[in-house]
């Protein structure tokens, strides 16, 4: 089977590719720039063309007819690469769809990862801890990480571990074997206009599971069933940094535990963890890059960081303005405590509202004290390094481009 991935490079799409890969199909693919995503699939030999005008396309259905066309979510209707796969005759589907005819024509047993907050870490947790004890799986997880490939199929293995997401209701095409849900906040306002409509998605995700493991706080979204266990309180067993990483490590253990594993000896692997990519990742001597970008992730990565440093310098990138009007009123004091000093970007703009007005770095820290607006320039760079001299550590935030652009000034 041949497969076309039309946004290859982004987080969602690549490690799929990679699982197609794996799966003995033929992969081709296009995005409009490079990434680390798209370096790791080149050096596996994937062809990818950054020229997304829809002759490459063609060009690559010429040669072996193409079955799927699969296509990111961010892929406007009028892109030429699907309008040329629609005229090709090509089948168009986004990721899950291609990803749970993979899982049933594989026939694996889906151990799902959701929530707003955290799918990324627990996704990997689960990974490793398979790893660590010498459980094949196959898995797809949202980032690059530094110890195996970010999708991977493994022959003859039982289960497929995903960092199953909400966006665009993705993770209502799937059913579930076993589903960890590590919170629910009303999030992408595009899918979901109301708190209500987020929580209804996550009902309707609990009740296509077999079994379901969450905290406590969440029985109001997903009511009492056989089916669901809740958790009350962190494992005394788990020794990692971060409060966040302890509840995601805990709800981990807690769900392995119906697969026979015990809960003291998996805790010696999962302290182990090594972390995936953009969650906290050290790029350099007191500089960290993390993908968080709502307050509650924001307040969370500020508190582990502190129990780390004592003088913390964030430097943070709002993502999307749509969501920046859903969250404005949440960005307080209290969510930037545990930071020394904000140096707060303009918000990296995507997939908006064009009839929105767009919020300035002023309008959305009016209730923070300690924020200097600031862009992504030399000065930033300058700023950043002297901080770093004086044994502070710098921790930049946000989805959008400050990852690149501090990666590229190292």
């Amino acid at each position: 089977m041949n497969i076309y991935f039309s946004g290859i490079g982004g987080v969602g799409i690549g490690p799929l590719a990679e699982i197609a890969h794996d799966a003995g199909y033929d992969v081709v693919g296009s995005d409009r720039e490079d990434s680390l995503m798209m370096n790791t699939l080149q050096k596996r030999g994937i062809t990818i063309t950054t020229i997304q005008d829809g002759a490459f396309l063609r060009e690559q259905h010429e040669k072996s007819p193409i079955d799927w066309f699969v296509y990111t979510s961010a892929l406007p209707d009028n892109h030429p690469e699907l309008l040329q796969a629609r005229e090709l005759g090509i089948r168009t589907a986004k990721r899950d769809e291609l990803l749970a005819h993979i899982i049933k024509e594989k026939n694996l047993k889906l151990i799902a990862i959701a929530g707003t907050h955290g799918k990324t870490t627990t996704t990997g947790m689960v990974v490793w801890l398979a790893k660590y004890f010498g459980v094949p799986v196959s898995y797809s997880i949202g980032t690059t990480l530094s110890w195996g490939p970010s999708g991977r199929y493994i022959p003859g293995s039982e289960y497929f571990v995903y960092e199953c997401d909400e966006f665009d209701r993705n993770f209502l095409h799937f059913h579930p074997y076993v589903s960890l849900v590590t919170s629910v906040e009303h999030d992408h306002p595009d899918t979901y206009p109301t708190a209500e409509d987020y929580d209804k998605a996550f009902r309707q995700f609990a009740l296509q599971s077999e079994s379901l493991f969450s905290w406590r706080e969440l029985a109001h979204v997903f009511g009492e069933t056989d089916t669901i266990t809740y958790l009350d309180e962190v494992s005394p067993y788990v020794r990692l940094h971060g409060e966040h990483n302890r509840r995601n490590a805990s709800l981990v253990l807690a769900a392995l535990e119906q697969f026979g594993l015990p809960t003291k000896y998996a805790a010696d692997g999962i302290n182990k963890f090594p972390g995936t990519n953009r969650r906290f990742e050290k790029l350099a001597d007191n500089l960290y890059s993390d993908y968080g970008h709502t307050p509650t992730e924001i307040a969370a990565t500020l508190q582990m960081a502190r129990e780390l440093s004592d003088h913390v310098i964030l430097v943070y990138q709002p993502h999307q303005n749509v969501r920046q009007h859903e969250v404005k009123d949440h960005y307080t004091d209290a969510v930037f405590a545990n930071a020394e000093t904000v140096y707060w970007l303009p918000t990296y703009l995507s997939r908006e509202n064009l009839d929105l007005a767009i919020l300035s770095p002023d309008d959305l820290s009016k209730h923070v004290s300690n924020v200097i607006v600031t862009d992504l320039d030399d000065t930033l760079w300058q700023t950043i390094n002297e901080a770093r001299a004086q044994g502070k550590m710098v921790l930049c935030m946000g989805a959008g481009t400050i990852d690149g652009w501090i990666r590229a000034h190292l």
